[in-house]
């Protein structure tokens, strides 16, 4: 098959363009530093020339509304219009868990994205899955202060990105499905101890603080409204184990 990774150089994108072409796939890029912008459109049409499938996993590091349902309508709307008229049959999108629940404006992007695979021409398969084992780094990055450490308190099922790319990949090969079953990790876990063994696990011996973030994703988070389903489909390591073997 002929494979089609938007956002194909980001932390997922990159993992689903390694397992396609595990698997002996042809995997195309499509992101900027190749020269297709799917935003303007440009360079679309002929990377997409031959494709069965397209993989959506493009992101944008904005939180606010506005700004990401812009980049969403407009990137997603820009792809499904290419791979309509390139003649593809599959186009997945990967979306998470709880968008729907949460206010937050990344989240509000992530809305707009859906309704437009919603309406797409090509058929689609749309799955959501929860906050990835990484989210705890990401976290930490943001939340370190010297050597302070903040760890904000939130309930999460996170999964590791290895596992949603090969699951994203699995689903390409198959027929479209709509909505799809949700993915997301073995258990529940919380955030701030996440973030406590990233740090660990990183050398850093300095003070972890677990805390009560204010904004409204945290807030929601810590409600569970980011966890999945009973119906979810459960793949891959526990976090602890995955960071053991990073």
């Amino acid at each position: 098959m002929r494979i089609a990774i938007a956002g194909g150089t980001g932390t997922v994108g990159r993992l689903v363009t390694r397992e396609a072409e595990r698997r002996g796939h042809d995997a195309v890029v499509l992101a900027r530093s190749v020269g297709v912008d799917l935003v303007t459109g440009e360079g679309l049409a002929g990377a997409l020339d031959g494709a069965d499938a397209v993989i959506d996993t493009t992101s944008i590091g904005t939180l606010r509304a506005k700004d990401a349902t812009v980049f969403f309508r407009a990137a997603s709307g820009a792809l499904l219009a290419a791979a309509a008229q390139a003649g593809v049959g599959h186009a997945l999108l990967l979306s998470i868990v709880g968008i729907d629940r949460i206010p937050h404006g990344y989240y509000a992007g992530k809305l707009a994205q859906e309704e437009e695979y919603a309406r797409s021409r090509v058929p689609v398969s749309l799955v959501r899955a929860t906050q990835f084992h990484e989210f705890a780094g990401q976290v930490a990055a943001q939340a370190r202060f010297g050597p302070v450490q903040l760890a904000p308190r939130a309930r999460v099922q996170p999964i590791a990105a290895d596992d949603v790319a090969t699951h994203l990949v699995s689903l390409a090969e198959g027929e479209p499905q709509g909505r799809s079953r949700d993915i997301a990790g073995p258990r529940e876990e919380r955030l701030s101890e996440m973030v406590r063994e990233w740090e660990r696990h990183a050398g850093r011996r300095g003070p972890v603080w677990a805390i009560d973030l204010p904004s409204a994703q945290m807030r929601g988070m810590r409600r569970g409204l980011a966890l999945p389903g009973p119906d979810a489909l459960v793949l891959g390591p526990r976090f602890s184990d995955w960071l053991r073997r990073q």
